[in-house]
């Protein structure tokens, strides 16, 4: 491992007390030259990521460094006062806690250099147990100002801090966090960085209207607002919040990646930095060592070959967004002003909503990080016939809209949901932004309105999934994954999915035949088994495949074929507790079927990385081979199956 080409022992471990609210020049000069040390070192670690190509967050760790090697000064003054954590409900910072920790001796620097790598324990939002030093699991955003709540009930004598953000504010957990600590009033201390940016767009432009400060206020915390890059007003304000009881949210003002060319209030600079804009940066600066490791980085590839599967590769959560443009282009505008609204949650780059943006503007609304309000506004557009809401945002969220699902089906409505980042694939954020329990959203009563889960296998089973089910009444919600997946081919080398093939809500596919069995599967996880069955058969081992699409329909005619076959093995990346599997076993015993059976999921916290999760959780194509294997050597006659 290279030497870390920043020098973090220039760290000034220097100590602040509360009581004195004004620098003196000797502890202002430590302070700017601490954030400037900070801020390099964050260009720099989290470029590796861009680097590498798993990606990562550098705006939001960038611009809080001032509020928070102020706290941790503070912390250093009087330890017994604070309860010393660095709490943010900002996941995607990630990188401030790993760098605290280098900087407290709890990681070596050079590990940073490992940032969002694969069993680097450095995943994209902090995990408790997991990194050392780290403190405390994230999760996903605006979700631990709540949490601190009760830390802060736990620890009535001491402060606390939070660091928030204009984006997490979004989140209705944290209006009704803001109403607990006013009435508690706990001694919750909110640093949050309002710098007008989120993933999608700048929050003045789309809700115009909204004041985190007024919003604030008007909960009953007091407020303190001011420019976070004057070190002496922030610092001030910040010892005004500790010496205030109660709660109390300091508001930092600041454009996002302040003094970064190419990045400042931009949008991009809530993602990873680029590898080209780092190097400028760390050039200007002086850190060539840094800059020439950056320039030295070799992104890791996946040499894998896929058996069965074509050499064409589209992320399905784009193609999303493009066939729902080829089916909206044959609507008038009026007809589409009428019948169609599209409602986005900040991520419409990334759940191919954007496509729709682009066409359409007219039925398009960009909204904030409001999940589950944005889902009831969609389902309440579709609540008269005719018309439907289409509604966009990443799986692992689905958790947060379970209850607004059972009110949209009480109500009759008509909602299209697209949850992208399903499974765990090309998931370097890891474990809290893994999309795992998406068969929650079935969870209506058997005579409940139409409710049904889609998983397309690859782009052409996408955009023919669409075709078929976008005009269905009832709640449809189609998965994809973050990561590309590969055409399914036939036994002939052509697409399985192409040519004249039409999709069927509720029927099953045989992929490939087999007389010793059948693998189940769908989404990104068909294409390993695919490849898994292949190198099976190349063994002499005749086992089929078989694609679930319609994740929650029995398809009364494909459960007799696999139930009378000798063995079944489902395979999928969901949550092995709520997944598939976990349901299918019962609808084969209800049947009288009686294989041998077994489950492959995900069942442990993940390893960081992209690819690397599928191995790590065993359900790659050796592992499943592996249990293939398994099942037979528990059968010995399977090889006098014959098909059905």
């Amino acid at each position: 491992m290279n030497t870390f080409p920043i020098d973090l022992g220039a760290y000034q471990h220097i100590t602040l007390n509360a009581s004195n609210t004004t620098l003196t020049d000797e502890q202002r000069a430590s302070l700017k030259a601490n954030i400037q040390l900070c801020r390099d070192a964050i260009v720099f670690f989290t470029a590796t990521g861009a680097a590498r190509g798993v990606g990562g967050h550098t705006g939001g760790p960038y611009d809080t460094v001032p509020e928070v090697v102020i706290m941790d000064a503070l912390f250093r003054g009087d330890a017994d006062k604070y309860v010393p954590i660095f709490f943010d409900e900002a996941g995607h910072r990630a990188a401030t806690q790993y760098l605290m920790s280098a900087l407290n001796g709890d990681l070596p620097a050079e590990r940073l250099m490992e940032y969002r790598a694969a069993h680097s324990h450095l995943p994209g939002h902090p995990e408790l147990g997991l990194t050392p030093g780290v403190k405390f699991s994230s999760g996903r955003l605006g979700h631990m100002w709540p949490y601190v709540n009760g830390v802060a009930i736990a620890n009535p004598s001491k402060v606390l801090f939070c660091l928030g953000s204009d984006g997490s504010q979004q989140e209705g957990n944290d209006a009704e966090a803001a109403r607990l600590s006013v009435a508690q009033n706990l001694n919750v201390k909110l640093i949050i960085d309002d710098n007008d940016v989120t993933i999608a767009g700048h929050p003045s432009k789309y809700l115009p209207g909204c004041s985190i400060a007024k919003t604030l206020a008007g909960h009953g915390l007091t407020v303190l607002e001011g420019d976070g890059e004057n070190i002496d007003d922030l610092y001030k304000r910040i010892c005004t919040a500790i010496n205030t009881d109660g709660p109390v949210a300091v508001i930092n003002h600041r454009p996002m990646c302040p003094g970064i060319i190419g990045l400042e209030g931009s949008t991009n600079g809530h993602d990873v930095v680029s590898v080209k804009v780092a190097v400028d940066y760390l050039e200007s600066r002086g850190r060539q060592a840094a800059a020439d490791h950056l320039k030295g980085i070799k992104a890791p590839k996946n040499d894998a070959v896929f058996l069965g599967s074509g050499d064409k590769w589209d992320a399905n959560r784009n193609v999303f967004g493009d066939a729902v443009v080829a089916i909206m282009g044959r609507m008038s505008e009026a007809e589409r002003i009428e019948k169609i609204r599209v409602i986005d949650s900040d991520l419409e780059g990334s759940c191919g909503l954007i496509k729709i943006h682009n066409a359409y503007p007219e039925v398009f609304i960009s909204s904030g990080i409001m999940e589950r309000g944005n889902f009831s506004a969609a389902a309440g557009f579709g609540m008269e016939k005719g018309k439907q809401g289409i509604f966009g945002t990443f799986s692992a969220f689905l958790e947060m809209c379970i209850s607004e699902i059972t009110m949209a089906r009480l109500n009759h409505s008509n909602v299209l949901s697209h949850f992208s980042h399903s499974g765990i694939d090309d998931m370097a954020d890891n474990t809290c932004h893994f999309g795992l329990n998406n068969l929650f959203a079935d969870n209506g009563l058997d005579d409940g309105y139409a409710t049904n889960l889609y998983f397309p296998a690859d782009p052409l089973q996408m955009k023919a999934c669409l075709e078929a089910i976008f005009f269905n009444p009832g709640l449809r919600f189609v998965f994809s994954t973050r990561s590309k997946v590969p055409t399914i081919l036939n036994t002939q080398g052509q697409d399985y999915f192409g040519g004249d093939y039409k999709f069927v809500s509720g029927k099953d596919e045989v992929i490939r035949e087999g007389t010793q069995g059948y693998i189940v599967s769908f989404g990104e996880a068909l294409y390993r088994a695919l490849d898994a069955v292949e190198r099976l058969k190349q063994e002499g081992i005749d086992v089929g495949l078989i694609n679930k699409p319609t994740l929650n329909v029995i398809d009364e005619e494909m459960m007799v074929k696999i139930g009378n076959s000798p063995m079944v093995l489902i395979v999928e990346s969901y949550n092995r507790k709520t997944g598939l599997g976990s349901r299918f076993g019962s609808w084969l015993l209800e049947r009288g079927l009686t294989p041998k059976y077994a489950h492959i999921a995900t069942h442990k916290e993940g390893c960081g990385g992209l690819w690397e999760q599928f191995p790590h959780q065993g359900i790659d194509p050796a592992g499943i081979m592996t249990n293939v294997k398994d099942l037979l050597k528990a059968n010995p006659d399977a090889s006098a199956f014959p098909v059905l």
